[in-house]
């Protein structure tokens, strides 16, 4: 009897000392993407943990499809910068890089405002699930439905959607200092939005970020 307590005490601690080993290299591998991401592409780098955080959260629920792509809208760099960015998580490589609205009631050159209320005309931030394509008054989108409840869910009704634009380009910001803005959609340029869509659509996932100490506060995603 005492010979099968102790085995079994032992079968215990190795299960443990395995399960800590594999916990650490999860750790370990979640930081050095960060780095990786935040430093070599100069991506925040808070954005980065949340989305990354977000990214292994819904991964594990089973709610992302299209698994390969994260998209990260790094709203703590004005819109001059090219601040959309599509990673590939299988090669941890930028994709894309690109110009991205903000909402025309969030600011001007910076979003600073945000509000998931309909008519409000600001972006909202958070994590969104890419949907469908379909032509619609831009031309050719992507559904996108927000999954923060009280943050970004009325994203359908808002009809929140990525589409091309065109006051999203180099000429305007040589000329104005900025690119236009939306009426809370994350517009990308024309004559990239073919391929920003073919890539991302099918339930993978978009994060939105800027720093903001209320979504922080809110969101059940980052922690």
């Amino acid at each position: 009897m005492k010979k099968h307590i102790l085995l079994f005490l032992f079968l215990i601690s190795l299960t443990t000392q395995a399960y800590n080993k594999k916990l650490e290299l999860k750790t370990s591998s979640f930081i050095s993407n960060i780095e990786i991401l935040s430093d070599k592409f100069n991506i925040n780098k808070l954005a980065v943990q949340h989305a990354i955080r977000g990214y292994e959260k819904l991964k594990e629920a089973g709610q992302l499809i299209n698994q390969r792509y994260l998209t990260i809208a790094d709203f703590s760099k004005p819109s001059s910068a090219k601040r959309l960015f599509i990673i590939d998580m299988q090669k941890m490589e930028i994709v894309v890089n690109t110009l991205v609205a903000h909402g025309r009631n969030s600011g001007v050159l910076f979003a600073k405002n945000f509000s998931n209320k309909n008519n409000s005309y600001q972006s909202s931030l958070g994590f969104y699930i890419t949907g469908e394509i379909y032509k619609g008054k831009h031309g050719m989108s992507l559904q996108l439905t927000g999954i923060e409840t009280g943050i970004n869910d009325k994203a359908k009704q808002r009809a929140i959607v990525m589409h091309g634009a065109d006051y999203v380009n180099d000429q305007l910001i040589q000329k104005q200092g900025y690119i236009g803005r939306s009426l809370g959609c994350p517009a990308v340029p024309q004559n990239q939005v073919r391929d920003i869509i073919q890539t991302i659509k099918g339930a993978s996932l978009l994060f939105i970020y800027a720093p903001n100490n209320n979504y922080t506060k809110q969101s059940s995603y980052i922690s």
